[in-house]
């Protein structure tokens, strides 16, 4: 039976945790009086506040202090409390630690490593022989019962309709419910680092030195969130509706016909038009066999019909700009709109650590991780994003760290060379296609500069995971430089006999991953391939890619990751540093305007600090400044 107790002072919960050198904890939440009817506001902490907080320092026990109940002469001022355990040498254990550094964080303080998040401790452990477990299977409700085999009490039947902060703290079921999640995920603690010195000790490492100290960063991009211009976002939503009339318009005059095209040109009936009316060839299916009209099926249509049905090119151009202005309004014009915050006027975008397989971030609500470059956006939606007054946007990127971590797996000379002199990597590799000298590759007024640059830094960016001479006449293509096949495999060959050691790496981390069936990052994070074994060459080639993909992308992923926690470090002394977001391999900061210097020179040292030893690439992380982030200037 469980020792659940409720705390009746301060001193009370001082007691409990006195000397424990491992502490779990949770918060009960609930909406302000303002939004006490809005769904999901109990989880945000610029609509919700702190009712209650757990903590469990031995297995089967637990003390719940109540904060702010209403109607009831218990609540306890536990501010002091936080503040001192946030700082402490204990292990603070949270399942989904960034929820509760983000309330931390909305009462000033700062959570201290060490830490350790049991839901990412769940993710980074394995569901089955093939596989991790996702975001989906890592939910305390859903995996106590799996590996603790004991149920948890539900909140809807504690509450029964009601917000936490209207339940009387001295209820027993409301002490349980509290306290149950602290010392469930204190169990979980030990049941992962178990596993994980068994199977994946490299795992547990990962989680206590790189992901759990990153979900505190991740729970402050969160709480900060990114002012809008929002007078901007009504007049772009205007004009990009008025842009989709038009283009629809000249579809209907160029079919003579008002058809159903959706949104997306991809409607059965215009689907109808363009393979029956027009006669037009199905160059790609669906997976139920169905004629496709993707962009891919449009740019196979278009290298057909530029030899055989010209006259339809317009169609497919005009089928092309509708697609990418209906995204455009829907995804980043609306679906931004849709985001703002109603309590705080900006976007406060969710990030998930592990969203990928090599250990990347992802995004949603909105996505920003997806917004187009400025070459490729009539809008400027980048522009949306807007400094807060008296502040200024200061941005860091991560130079082709992705080429310079595959630098250091393949070690090729010329590539370390390259980077280790500050060189320019993508002449180099125009120096290494064309046989060319290098002098003659970074001169911009040489024939064909353009041309050979692009198509370096495509080989660049795609050779490292088995880029295929499709692959590379496609990226290209986008690019607005055609080459066949042919042209392209010599491309490729080239650049191989340039750089002897990537073909002899590739070789070797493919062989390795058929001997072991996963692959692995520099500081050991695994990705299982599953397809590794098929005996159909497509899916094995697709794992293959993979496995060369995984430690270079990954270990970059890693190493971002520990950047961020390098600056955690920092923003506890110098706590006007707001970090906002991530892209890739860049992390947006808000600093007040006379304070710009000084967060410049603390990021980027932070950043092209040495991730670790044995890595002999210098790492370059590339500042910019601006008040909007479709306006940033370089440092130079």
């Amino acid at each position: 039976m469980e020792k659940y107790i409720l705390a009746k002072s301060a001193e009370d919960v001082k007691e409990y945790l006195f000397n424990a050198d491992i502490i779990s904890f949770d918060f009960e939440t609930a909406p302000n009086d303002a939004y006490r009817d809005e769904a999901m506001a109990a989880v945000d902490p610029h609509k919700a506040h702190i009712v209650g907080v757990s903590f469990s320092v031995d297995e089967g026990t637990g003390i719940y202090a109540p904060i702010a109940h209403k109607n009831t002469e218990f609540n306890i001022d536990m501010l002091e409390v936080l503040r001192e355990f946030a700082g402490s040498e204990a292990v603070k254990i949270a399942h989904n630690l960034a929820f509760e550094a983000m309330f931390l964080y909305a009462n000033n303080i700062l959570i201290n490593p060490p830490v350790y998040d049991t839901m990412l401790a769940a993710m980074m452990t394995l569901k089955t022989k093939t596989e991790f477990r996702n975001l989906a299977d890592s939910g305390l409700k859903t995996i106590v019962p799996q590996l603790l085999h004991t149920g948890l009490p539900k909140f809807t039947e504690v509450t029964e309709g009601r917000h936490f902060d209207e339940l009387n703290p001295e209820d027993y079921e409301t002490i349980r419910y509290a306290c149950a999640d602290s010392d469930y995920a204190l169990q979980l603690y030990h049941v992962f680092n178990t596993w994980f010195d068994k199977y994946l000790p490299k795992h547990r490492w990962i989680v206590e030195n790189i992901e759990s100290p990153t979900a505190i960063f991740v729970g402050l991009m969160k709480y900060n969130g990114v002012s809008v211009d929002k007078s901007l976002m009504y007049q772009k939503q205007f004009e990009a509706g008025e842009k989709i009339l038009e283009i629809h318009n000249e579809i209907k005059k160029f079919t003579g016909k008002d058809i159903d095209i959706g949104a997306n040109a991809s409607t059965d009936a215009f689907k109808k038009y363009l393979y029956e009316d027009l006669k037009l060839p199905v160059l790609k299916t669906t997976a139920k066999y169905r004629a496709a009209a993707d962009e891919e099926s449009l740019i196979l249509l278009k290298d057909w019909c530029e030899k055989n049905k010209p006259g339809t090119l317009p169609l497919l151009e005009l089928i092309h700009e509708y697609r990418k202005w209906n995204k455009i309004k829907s995804t980043y014009i609306d679906g931004f709109l849709d985001a703002v915050n109603g309590a705080t006027g900006k976007i406060h975008t969710s990030f998930f650590q592990l969203g990928t397989d090599t250990g990347r971030f992802a995004s949603r609500t909105p996505n920003l991780q997806n917004m187009p470059r400025k070459d490729n956006d009539p809008v400027g939606i980048r522009s949306f994003l807007v400094a807060s007054e008296g502040h200024i946007f200061v941005d860091f990127d991560f130079s082709q760290i992705e080429l310079r971590v595959g630098s250091w797996y393949c070690r090729d000379k010329k590539m370390l060379e390259t980077y280790i002199n500050d060189g320019d990597i993508h002449a180099q590799t125009t120096s290494v296609i064309y046989n060319i000298p290098f002098d003659e590759a970074v001169d911009k007024n040489a024939p064909h500069y353009k041309e050979q640059r692009s198509i370096a830094k495509n080989c660049n960016f795609g050779v490292f995971y088995g880029l295929f001479p499709n692959g590379l006449m496609r990226n290209l293509k986008k690019a607005g430089i055609d080459k066949t096949k042919q042209e392209c495999g010599e491309i490729i060959q080239n650049l191989k006999d340039g750089y002897p050691m990537l073909s002899s790496w590739q070789e070797a981390t493919k062989n390795e991953a058929m001997n072991t069936g996963y692959s692995e990052t520099a500081f050991g994070r695994r990705r299982i391939l599953k397809g590794i074994y098929s005996p159909e060459m497509g899916t094995r080639s697709y794992w293959q890619r993979c496995a060369l993909n995984t430690p270079i992308q990954g270990t970059a992923a890693d190493i971002l990751k520990l950047a961020m926690v390098r600056i955690l470090e920092k923003i506890r002394e110098y706590p006007y540093i707001k970090p906002l977001l991530t892209i890739h391999d860049e992390i947006l900061f808000e600093v007040p305007i006379d304070k710009k210097d000084k967060a410049c020179n603390i990021i980027k040292e932070c950043m092209e600090k040495n991730p670790f030893s044995g890595f002999d690439v210098p790492l370059k992380a590339e500042g910019a400044v601006g008040f909007s982030f479709g306006d940033m200037e370089e440092i130079i």
